[in-house]
């Protein structure tokens, strides 16, 4: 059952504080709702709060918050090689998501609802507060916008696609705040979830039709945010044009970042084709914890665990940009694995974190255009986003050959973003892994720097797991694929 648990400031940290971002994680019966809510300067306090709920919340180093999502999706997919060293390798294995009593379940189900519990008590409540209009009107867009996209990971990662069955029951809708007496609610079905998130996130672009966002504060919900949000949805449901448009609308204030900028790290909110990202600073710092995963290169960095398939990187073109970022690793216990050094830690060992991009948005356009038989719009969007990253352009095929070249150039562009699982789960395809081996089944041979400055040649290192734990083969809507249910979920909430 969804219990009250709120995160917010106490009135007494909102007078001491002149930082909004600051959250303590007080319950709400720790102050009275009456000045919680009484006035809008409190509850952006409670809409920051949540915000840095999301992302800032440790329930282990493995999982800081909404980070983890994204680097569980990639772990689960195709192009990421995981090491054994830490943090996602089970998941990598199938052997975590698919278990209802790990932690990684019970903390991202925990994340998602109570960020929706917060959003919900927001809803209820701004319109009585004390204060200008628009800003309750900011305010409840950007708790609508948040509750949709917290919705929209339940239905992508909880059950399979929706243009396979709408009517799958998947997980609870919750629209107004919880207390300890709130009964549990049973399954919703996919049509009824993503219904909500169109009507919230529609809700949305209307409440924030005054808002501008200041340009240093792209952890802020604005339009552009919820037109990205609605041109993921839409591709999720089928609704081709209007996936593209909102994309494009999403876009169009944001560029595509110079070529020479794509090797920067993927580390700072202020990359020009940034459109939504959570900044984080010597004293917030929890969610860049990941590039410990993510940064191959750095030597601050420790796990290093986030390689890349050696058969990834076939599907670049030699002069694109992003082929410059591969590297064979020579460092003793990593000798052989490929490095692709797309993210790395800024020099006081953070990184903001990406959450949307131009790049992304082109990509849906492309593909939105594609599956709606608008090829020439596709074409022109692929090959946007391909010229900037100095590839060579699709020049023609058939309707599949440009459909499967989005899908790659998601795969390239992508990467390590959080999109491989769910890409998998909504196109209804699978894991591709295969070891890396020449025909006759020998280990390929690559040369590799050592740290002294000596070239040898060594065996090179891919993926490790190549079937389901129970020997099976990897498939289309694969019950591993999904994310479950905590086992003290199903225990508390019988209405399940």
């Amino acid at each position: 059952m969804i219990r009250k648990t709120i995160y917010i400031l106490s009135v007494l940290s909102l007078l001491l504080t002149a930082c909004s971002k600051d959250l303590e994680t007080a319950p709400t019966d720790a102050v009275a709702d009456s000045e919680i809510y009484k006035n809008v300067d409190n509850i952006e306090t409670v809409i920051n709060g949540t915000w840095s709920y999301l992302n800032d919340t440790y329930f282990t180093y493995a999982n800081p918050g909404y980070t983890a999502f994204m680097r569980t999706g990639d772990a689960m997919g195709s192009d990421v090689a995981v090491t054994t060293k830490y943090g996602y390798r089970d998941a990598y294995a199938f052997t975590e998501l698919y278990n209802a009593t790990t932690n990684r379940v019970k903390s991202f189900w925990t994340l998602l609802y109570k960020v929706i519990d917060n959003c919900n008590n927001v809803i209820a409540k701004v319109d009585a507060a004390a204060g200008d209009e628009v800003k309750k009107a900011q305010l409840k867009g950007q708790a609508k916008a948040l509750r949709a996209f917290c919705y929209l990971n339940l239905a992508t990662y909880y059950q399979f696609s929706y243009l396979k069955d709408q009517t799958a029951l998947t997980v609870p809708i919750y629209t107004e705040p919880t207390t300890v007496e709130t009964e549990g609610k049973p399954k919703a079905t996919l049509e009824e979830i993503y219904t909500l998130i169109k009507s919230d996130l529609q809700d949305a672009l209307s409440l924030l039709a005054e808002y501008t966002r200041p340009s240093t504060e792209k952890y802020r919900i604005d339009r552009a945010v919820v037109n990205g949000l609605l041109a993921r949805t839409y591709l999720n449901t089928g609704d081709w044009l209007q996936a593209a448009q909102a994309a494009a609308a999403a876009r169009a204030d944001y560029s595509l970042m110079p070529a020479a900028n794509y090797s920067d790290g993927f580390n700072d909110m202020q990359n020009v084709e940034w459109i939504w990202g959570h900044g984080q600073t010597n004293e917030q710092n929890t969610a860049s914890y990941t590039f410990h995963f993510l940064d191959v290169s750095s030597s601050g960095s420790y796990y290093y665990s986030f390689m890349a398939d050696p058969y990834f990187k076939n599907f670049f073109d030699e002069q694109d940009i992003r082929n410059g970022l591969f590297e064979w690793d020579g460092l003793p216990g990593r000798e052989g694995f490929l490095r692709y050094k797309k993210f790395k830690f800024k020099s006081n060992l953070i990184g903001d974190i990406v959450y949307m991009r131009a790049a992304e948005m082109y990509l849906i356009e492309a593909e939105g255009y594609a599956r709606a038989g608008q090829t020439e719009q596709a074409i022109t969007a692929l090959n946007t986003l391909r010229a900037a990253r100095q590839a060579v352009l699709f020049t023609g095929g058939s309707a599949d050959d440009l459909l499967q070249a989005i899908l790659i150039e998601r795969r390239k562009e992508l990467w390590g973003e959080g999109f491989s699982l769910s890409d998998i789960l909504r196109t209804q395809g699978k894991v591709e892994r295969k070891a890396y081996v020449d025909a006759q089944g020998n280990p390929i041979k690559v040369n590799v720097t050592t740290p002294d400055g000596t070239s040898k040649t060594v065996n090179a290192q891919g993926h490790r797991i190549l079937r389901f734990p129970d020997g099976s083969d990897f498939v289309a809507n694969s019950r591993y694929y999904l994310f479950a249910i905590p086992l003290e979920e199903t225990q508390q909430n019988p209405n399940l």
